[in-house]
């Protein structure tokens, strides 16, 4: 949930819609296309090689490379380059997973891919992309499974703090909030839990937050487009488990990242590697709701029983 990882724009890329009934979905993505940034020095797509810019079909499967007698786990990061992201990052690359890092900052994004290459990750391609770009997702995501030749693990760790006495003052500015933190990740769930119920496997992980629990004056508009999200991300949860797949929501307290360094009392926020290595953990094992670092479960509990009446006299 780095805020670097986001800054809404315009594009007009507008990309034809996966067929969710039937088995293979068939999209072009030309090379063309403003959702997506040139390698440097290469004339290809970011981690896409020339033969795959072409009309893609989605594949569900793919021979994977064996890796110390584990099987590599195809991985998507989309907000690649937050804190919380790039510590998973590191302990996936570590272990010779297969990754594909999508992020807006072209050279945040090179040094994250470059860093997970020489940790030993099986392959790492990568797209520079403007997640806010709703219109450009079935590009992306097309490009990225296709990419890794399938997927297992879709990791939406995008977002954006913003600022609450901003957004008071400014409809624009909560609406801003709410596009990156809200709108576009339900865009890109709606594309993944389709392609991954299809094909009846796969593990979609979103970063939530507990500011979403209940609202508080400090941050009631961050926390309400996190509400948002972990409600969408519970019913999609009923609604695809059957089928298969896992979707797990992430709810962390403050952690020591880059959208924290201005925060009162950062000494006491959670350590960004440990929190990675819960998550990455929790991941596969399939956890469908994970508090990180786990008191905070406890804590928001607590927050949750104090009656209203007492509530709205404090300064939380």
């Amino acid at each position: 949930m780095n805020p670097d990882d986001q800054n809404p724009a315009s594009t007009s890329a507008a990309p034809a819609s996966p067929d969710p009934a039937g088995p293979e979905t068939t999209l072009p993505v030309p090379a063309s296309s403003p959702m997506f940034e040139q390698a440097r020095g290469a004339g290809q797509l970011s981690g896409v090689p020339r033969e795959a810019e072409q009309p893609l079909a989605l594949r569900s499967t793919g021979k994977r490379a064996e890796s110390a007698g584990r099987t590599p786990r195809k991985i998507l990061v989309l907000g690649a380059t937050s804190g919380i992201a790039e510590a998973c990052i590191r302990l996936w690359a570590a272990r010779g997973d297969a990754l594909y890092l999508v992020a807006r900052n072209p050279d945040r994004l090179a040094a994250v891919a470059a860093d997970a290459r020489t940790r030993g990750a099986s392959s790492v391609g990568s797209a520079v992309a403007n997640l806010d770009d709703t219109a450009g997702h079935p590009e992306l995501l097309a490009h990225a499974i296709n990419g890794m030749g399938g997927l297992d693990v879709a990791f939406l760790a995008m977002g954006v703090l913003g600022e609450q006495g901003q957004a008071e003052r400014s409809f624009e500015a909560t609406h801003a909030i709410l596009h990156t933190n809200f709108t576009a990740p339900v865009s890109l769930l709606t594309w993944l839990a389709n392609y991954a119920a299809q094909r009846h496997a796969g593990t979609l992980a979103v970063l939530s937050s507990v500011a979403g629990e209940r609202g508080r004056r400090s941050n009631y508009v961050y926390g309400s487009s996190k509400a948002g999200l972990t409600a969408f991300v519970d019913g999609l949860r009923n609604r695809i488990d059957r089928e298969g797949v896992r979707v797990m929501t992430i709810k962390p307290g403050p952690v020591k990242t880059a959208m924290t360094e201005a925060m009162k009392g950062r000494e006491k926020f959670a350590d960004v590697d440990a929190v990675a290595a819960t998550l990455v953990k929790a991941i596969d094992k399939g956890k469908d709701v994970v508090y990180v670092p786990g008191i905070w479960r406890i804590i928001m509990a607590v927050i949750r029983a104090i009656p209203e009446r007492v509530f709205k006299k404090l300064n939380l």
